[in-house]
Formats: C-alpha cells, sequence, structure tokens
C-alpha cells in the first residue's frame, strides 16, 4: 500500500471513531437550541424555526451505526462497504448543508419574528395568566424591561390599570432588594429593551450551531474524498485484502 492508500485509510478510521463523538456534540446542540427556543417560544410565531435543531438530531441518531459500518468497511477494504460508506456520508453532507442554509435564513428571520410578536405578548401582560410568567421570567433572565427600553410599560393596559406608576418587579435589577418598581426610581430598574437582548442570545445560539455544522460538514467532505482515493488506488494496483466479510 502507498502513502495515499495509508493516508485515505487513516482519515477513514479517524471519521469513523469520531462518529460517536460527532453523535454527542451534535446532540448536545440541537438539544441546546430546542431549550433556547422553547424558552422564548412565546414571542416566536414560526414554529419551523426549531427545523434545524430536529435535522442535527436525527443526524446525531444514526452516527453510531454509521461509524460501526466505517469502521469494517474500512479495515475489510470492501468496494460494496466502502460504497456504502460513500453513500452514507454523502447524504449526511447534504443534510448538514441544508442544515446550515436554514440556520442562516432563520438567523435573519429571528429578528422580523421577535419584533413582530413581542409586542403583542407584552401588551396582554396582567401579571396572572401564564403569557405574564413567560413575560417575568424573559425579563428577569436577560436582565431587560419592556420591548424597547422600560417606558414601554406606559403604554400598556397593565400599567394604567395599576394606577401606582410602576412596572413589573421582574423589571427591577438583581442588585436592588427594596425595589418596587416605581418609575421614579429609574436607578433601581433595568432599563434595556428586552427585543434587542434576545435578538442577541437567540442569533448567537444559531451562529454557535451553524459554526459547528459547518466544521462537520467540511470532516465529511474530506471522508469523501479518502474514500474515492482507497477506491481508485485498489483498483489500479489492484491488490485484494487479507481477508473478506459481511461487506465484501
Amino acid at each position: 500500500m502507498d502513502c495515499g492508500v495509508i493516508t485515505s485509510k487513516t482519515v477513514l478510521l479517524l471519521l469513523s471513531l469520531a462518529f460517536w463523538a460527532a453523535a454527542a456534540g451534535l446532540s448536545y446542540v440541537g438539544a441546546y437550541v430546542i431549550n433556547a427556543y422553547k424558552s422564548y417560544d412565546n414571542f416566536l410565531q414560526d414554529k419551523y424555526a426549531l427545523l434545524p435543531a430536529v435535522i442535527i438530531i436525527c443526524v446525531a441518531l444514526v452516527m453510531f451505526i454509521i461509524g460501526l459500518i466505517g469502521c469494517c468497511a474500512t479495515f475489510r477494504e470492501s468496494r460494496v462497504g466502502l460504497g456504502l460508506f460513500l453513500a452514507i456520508i454523502l447524504v449526511i453532507f447534504i443534510a448538514e448543508v441544508s442544515t446550515f442554509v436554514l440556520g442562516f435564513v432563520y438567523r435573519e428571520k429571528v429578528k422580523t419574528d421577535v419584533q413582530g410578536t413581542m409586542r403583542s405578548v407584552f401588551e396582554k401582560y396582567d401579571g396572572k395568566d401564564p403569557e405574564s410568567t413567560v413575560v417575568d421570567y424573559l425579563q428577569t433572565q436577560l436582565h431587560c424591561c419592556g420591548v424597547k427600553n422600560y417606558s414601554d410599560w406606559t403604554s400598556s393596559q397593565w400599567f394604567n390599570s395599576t394606577g401606582n406608576q410602576s412596572v413589573p418587579l421582574s423589571c427591577c435589577q438583581q442588585e436592588a432588594r427594596n425595589c418596587t418598581g416605581r418609575l421614579d426610581q429609574p436607578q433601581e430598574l433595568n432599563t434595556r429593551g428586552c427585543a434587542q437582548e434576545l435578538e442577541t442570545r437567540l442569533q448567537s445560539v444559531i451562529s454557535y450551531a451553524m459554526l459547528v455544522i459547518l466544521g462537520f460538514a467540511i470532516v465529511k467532505f474530506f471522508g469523501m474524498l479518502s474514500v474515492c482515493v482507497l477506491t481508485c488506488k485498489k483498483e489500479e494496483s489492484g491488490y485484494q485484502p487479507l481477508y473478506s466479510g459481511v461487506f465484501a
């Protein structure tokens, strides 16, 4: 075997072993994205924004089996096994490229989606229903208040109905122990709006997922090249493996 064959086999074995690590990594990324979206799903009208994460998890489910196929096919130098491995890598590569494109599309869509729905959710705030709980959770976690800034609350029905010239307590800064949410004490309030904070969070999550997907897609590309090199070298040299197996 020449250097090209040895290098190709090494790449394929490393790729096969990496499938298990990739499965764990993709599962984590997919679950992380889904969890992030579920935390703020009241502000996201387009439920298909979860599609990239679902695709990631579906790809991760088959990684363990693919790793086994790759190891067996590479060790036995089976044309059938290598062909199957190449086909599987190609399908996953296409899925990852599609996910990358979808992630890019929805990354830009997040801004308009959040802006379009957040204001309506905030306007329905009454401090009691489930949507109000989500608003309080959002303001507490992101350290924000209102849609664009804390003054947005002055035009809400909840503000006018209470008549106490205050915003929800979830607008209070964490270190302000005696905060009552009164507008005449802005130094105790989080004054930044939630729309920009949420957009930044969601876009960074999608960007992180896109980088991971791009990295795996590049690895798959070199894996496909290695399969082609190994198959072509075997046909040219005419050498046969010492033993055959289920893939021979």
